[in-house]
């Protein structure tokens, strides 16, 4: 048998899988077993190494991690007593990888550890016992949960340190060069002579192929050296930190925050095909939020009804940051649209306040709250006029009054609110404090199916603004049940679909085969691109998505949509994704500068304003534009 200290012995025998069971059986299932001793850093498992079995951690910690790119992105951390292996059970019960490269994760021992080799033959032959099934049973949906705690985590952390370093700066962009490098022999009094000439607060080690095997921080000086009473004859290979965590150059931003927050480091080499090229420091990512971001999001939690007013000039800053910084603009669209959607879903939860600081309680049924228009599709770079509707659970009769008078208070409050924050009122009256577009559900099956019965031109303009809708706020439940009604609405109002392809017929997109002048049979060398490129491309999309019962998104999440239905082809999703980018960032670009100059905003774009390159570009994306709405309207 092999040798196992008495602790570690109990500890086994005390185990679920070995519990209950004679000395000889016990004695022979442990003779099956194997012993395993890992050193600090050593890997456990592999990625695409077949599982044989599990292990058992008797002494240490394990980390299990997912590589990406000269990084590790832990999903869990197993100590004393965990099992390490539940993702392989599927091989023991009969659901066997056919391809190892299915094992993606790998584990490695943060400390010196030991480990309990079960193999599955012994599993097996413990199967029979109920209490060793509930047990794996149990350990499975308890990592799974775990897991998805972590990662969901993760993702809030990607969200909520900010929008657009997050999702748009790389680490390239904010690593500081070039790296100070030591040898692994160097005196710790030179090591810190240097980072004192350099201005820094770390060092990297290298050997002698110049690869990295330690990183040395002000910290590491302070404990391991200062603290201790060391000086000369400390080398550095007896202070760093070996095998530091890393990441790679064309990381994301809010990855590397991730890692600072979730490993607790604020040093992280930078890693470019092997090769250490830089650092990024959390104090580096932090200084970020300068731009804005950070401070915005901040604010726009913490803003009243008083403070409000104080969002938009932010908000506008980093738009300009963002347009200067050259940053796409479908990337600069969607930051502005989640600052945006934050601070639309502050409104309601102040107008919601509002209500019941005046006595009205709380929202009597469930409720959502949409966007629609520019807000709803994410194209709202600049605030503009208020789009937006609510719709609300049908009340028992005898509450229809007190429901229909609450929610008549709250969409004037939610209006009044964003009213606040800098957005005007909508000229059209397209707003939840208007009696059109605030009802219960069977209020908007209603006037959609009336919509659908006098489909006259104003209601087809109603219904194409409408058709954009996203859900910002309220009761998950009551939305799921909104979109399959307006989805079976618009199955069974077909001659709806086809007034809106009628009207579409009427604006077509202007032929690119003529001279510019002649092409769009103005007297003026300009165009609308609202009317002649963005509507009839939003247009299109809503009348192909509708008729594939697909409702509400983003242009581009429509044109993804309908790509996969095979409704477009790669070759044209990836034309109008490129068409949708051009004609945005002229419409960007042209009103931001018009702002800047505080000039009256227009959708018109005059010729001779733009450079040749965005001319050709334009010419392209309407050619592009005028295929889809040929396609579309051929039905």
């Amino acid at each position: 048998m092999m040798h196992l200290e008495n602790n570690e012995l109990n500890v086994i025998r005390k185990h679920p899988l070995f519990v209950g069971l004679e000395e000889s059986e016990f004695s022979e299932l442990l003779g099956a077993c194997a012993l395993k001793h890992y050193e600090k850093a050593e890997k456990v498992l592999y990625s695409k190494t077949p599982r044989e079995g599990l292990l058992l951690i008797l002494k240490g910690v394990a980390e299990v991690f997912v590589s990406r790119s000269n990084q590790r992105e832990v999903l869990e951390v197993l100590q004393k007593d965990d099992m390490i292996g539940f993702s392989s059970l599927a091989d023991f019960l009969g659901e066997k990888a056919d391809n190892p490269e299915r094992y993606t994760v790998e584990v490695r021992a943060v400390e010196d550890s030991t480990c309990l080799h079960i193999p599955y033959p012994v599993i097996e032959a413990r199967w029979h016992d109920p209490v060793v099934r509930d047990f794996v049973l149990r350990q499975a949906t308890v990592r799974l949960r775990d897991i998805y705690a972590s990662f969901a985590e993760q993702v809030k952390l990607a969200n909520q340190w900010g929008e657009s370093e997050p999702f748009i700066r790389r680490i390239q962009d904010v690593m500081m060069e070039p790296i100070v490098v030591v040898d692994i022999e160097d005196d710790v009094q030179d090591v810190a002579e240097i980072m004192v000439q350099k201005s820094t607060s770390s060092v990297v080690v290298l050997n002698d192929s110049d690869q990295l095997i330690g990183i040395i921080t002000e910290k590491d000086l302070v404990q391991r050296v200062i603290a201790k009473g060391l000086g000369i004859g400390t080398i550095a290979k007896d202070v760093m930190t070996p095998h530091p965590y890393i990441i790679s150059r064309d990381a994301y931003y809010y990855e590397a925050m991730s890692s600072f927050l979730m490993n607790g480091i604020k040093h992280l080499p930078v890693m470019d095909g092997g090769r250490v090229i830089g650092m990024v420091t959390l104090s580096d990512l932090l200084r970020k939020k300068n731009r804005g971001m950070m401070g915005i999001l901040q604010s726009v939690e913490e803003s009243t009804a008083e403070t409000f007013h104080e969002l938009k000039p932010a908000m506008y800053d980093v738009l300009g940051h963002l347009i200067s910084d050259g940053i796409p603009t479908v990337h600069t669209l969607d930051v502005m649209t989640k600052l945006y959607d934050r601070v639309v879903r502050h409104a309601v939860v102040l107008a919601l306040q509002s209500l019941r600081e005046k006595g009205e309680g709380e929202p009597p049924v469930a409720f959502a709250w949409y966007m629609m228009g520019s807000g709803g599709r994410g194209e709202q770079f600049m605030l503009t006029d208020q789009d937006h509707f609510l719709v609300y659970a049908d009340p028992d009769s005898a509450k229809k009054q007190e429901v229909t008078s609450y929610f008549e208070k709250l969409g004037k409050e939610i209006v009044t609110h964003l009213e606040l924050a800098g957005y005007k009122r909508c000229q059209g009256l397209m707003m939840a404090s208007e009696a059109v577009w605030r009802g219960t559900l069977t209020g908007w099956q209603d006037r959609l199916r009336g919509w659908g019965l006098r489909a006259t031109n104003d209601n087809l303009l109603l219904a194409h603004n409408f058709l954009s809708f996203r859900c910002l706020y309220g009761d998950e439940v009551l939305h799921d049940q909104f979109v399959k009604m307006v989805k079976e609405q618009m199955t069974t109002s077909r001659i709806f679909l086809y007034r809106m392809a009628e009207i579409e017929k009427e604006t077509p997109v202007p032929m690119l085969d003529h001279p510019i002048r002649a092409l769009f049979r103005m007297k003026r060398e300009a165009i609308d691109i609202k009317k002649h490129a963005l509507f009839p491309l939003h247009h299109c999309l809503q009348l192909l998505a509708a008729q594939h019962e697909m409702i509400g998104g983003k242009p581009l999440e429509l044109i993804e949509k309908l790509k996969e239905k095979n409704v477009l082809s790669a070759q044209t999703a990836e034309d109008l994704r490129f068409a949708y980018e051009v004609v945005l960032r002229i419409r960007v670009e042209k009103a931001w500068n018009a702002y800047q100059l505080n000039e009256a905003t227009t959708s018109e774009i005059q010729f001779s304003h733009l450079r040749t390159k965005d001319k050709e570009e334009l010419m392209m994306a309407l050619k592009t534009i005028r295929s889809l709405q040929n396609q579309t309207l051929a039905f």
